[in-house]
């Protein structure tokens, strides 16, 4: 893992808002890892906010649901943060923001069983909101026995900082998502795992800690993937291709916990989530709460007139996240931040020969060799890449970044990615 630059201060202060609800919005049936799913509205059909809008018969699948009550104006092809286009359900606004769903007493929650707990993620249309989209129903439904749970609160990501406001504002809330999840997966151990520059959010945990145990970790880049995570705090290692519950662990974002409290103790689906709304081109970065299918043109809106025109846009963070063409792109259920980089902030060096000099080997949190998978790309030798485990890339960028030759490494392992998994 590598100390990089950091800019969180940036939006840290900045407590959640909630962003005023948008005249439209274009609900991706496209938001998790998964079969696509179909509309089951048509135009012309009246919604409420939280209705089910989206599902189809798969074994890896989450439903989606609307996120503002109005009128189903539309279901077209539209800009995608991820995968370019997809199809989307337009709905206009009708300003009633009218919901059906109910909460649950405490009775009510003390009696769940297990089954029961991952019934109610699954129609929430609950996925993993670090960035991965994994159904969380099926997460928590583990094929083995695990004995930890691990919350993720490192927001390794610079510049990224709803996670951290979460963890201050919505602490006991966490806690309550926290229970059901272990109770859920059979874990008996429950981490939150908190980078040491979060020093407000690891001042709530620990004030609360009893049954749980509060885990302070350097700040260090890509300290939030799972398998660091992992490795971290109990010194597992999870082998080459496999995943976490193979080690007898569960790792879930604090988003998604909170989305789970939600979910269980009041009724309500996924259809909104905390971005930040940050950068060099930003007057007023600022913490949003808001709905799933709102374009990030209203965020950016929301946070006052721009102090330049910005040189790229950027969904999540600046290491990880995926530039954008338009403005029109709404956010998603993995959508943590919305980046404007200015000319400075953005400037793409020039591409130069390796140098051989081994820096992407050192820091990479995978144990790969970079240098020589983007050789195998290059040369469009496929097999050699998956020798050289190309697929146990987690595309942190780190290698982009430490290589003084400037080598675009990590877009040449995507497709490497691509191409040995076909």
């Amino acid at each position: 893992m590598f100390r990089i630059e950091q800019h969180r201060k940036r939006a840290a202060t900045s407590r959640i808002e909630q962003l005023s609800l948008p005249p439209q919005v274009f609900i991706p049936l496209s938001q998790h890892i998964g079969k696509i799913c179909s509309p089951v509205v048509k135009v012309g059909d009246v919604v409420t906010t939280g209705s089910l809008i989206g599902k189809v018969e798969s074994h890896v699948w989450a439903p989606v649901h609307a996120s503002i009550a109005g009128r189903v104006s539309g279901i077209q092809e539209w800009p995608h943060p991820l995968i370019g286009r997809s199809k989307a359900v337009v709905i206009d606004n009708d300003g009633s923001d009218k919901k059906e769903y109910s909460g649950r007493d405490d009775s009510q929650i003390n009696s769940l069983t297990p089954q029961k707990i991952r019934d109610i993620v699954f129609s929430a249309g609950i996925t993993g909101m670090g960035g991965a989209g994994f159904p969380t129903h099926i997460k928590l439904n583990p094929p083995k026995p695990l004995d930890t749970l691990i919350l993720n609160g490192a927001e390794c990501e610079p510049e990224l900082s709803a996670d951290y406001r979460l963890m201050i504002e919505k602490t006991d809330e966490i806690l309550k998502g926290a229970e059901l999840i272990a109770k859920a997966a059979g874990a008996k151990n429950v981490y939150i795992a908190i980078e040491d520059n979060k020093p407000e959010a690891i001042a709530q945990f620990q004030k609360r800690a009893s049954w749980f145990t509060v885990k302070i970790l350097p700040s260090a880049y890509p300290q939030g993937g799972e398998r660091q995570l992992i490795k971290s705090i109990l010194g597992r290692e999870v082998p080459s291709g496999k995943l976490p519950f193979e080690v007898a662990v569960l790792v879930q974002n604090v988003a998604t916990v909170f989305a789970v409290y939600e979910a269980v103790y009041l009724g309500k689906p996924l259809y909104e989530r905390v971005v930040t709304v940050t950068g060099g081109c930003i007057s007023h970065p600022k913490n949003l709460l808001v709905r799933i299918g709102t374009p990030i043109k209203e965020l950016i809106s929301f946070c006052g007139e721009l102090k330049e025109e910005p040189a790229k846009i950027i969904l999540g963070g600046p290491m990880m996240g995926i530039a954008q063409y338009t403005t029109d792109v709404p956010i998603t259920k993995t959508t943590s931040g919305v980046l404007l980089l200015n000319k400075k902030e953005s400037v793409i060096e020039e591409e130069e020969f390796c140098i051989r000099c081994g820096a992407c080997i050192r820091s990479c949190p995978a144990g790969l060799m970079p240098c020589l998978i983007n050789l195998a790309s290059e040369k469009a030798m496929w097999s050699a890449a998956r020798a050289y485990n190309a697929l146990d890339c987690i595309e942190c960028g780190l290698c982009n970044y430490v290589c003084p030759a400037k080598r675009r490494l990590t877009q040449s392992i995507k497709r490497a990615k691509l191409e040995v998994s076909k």
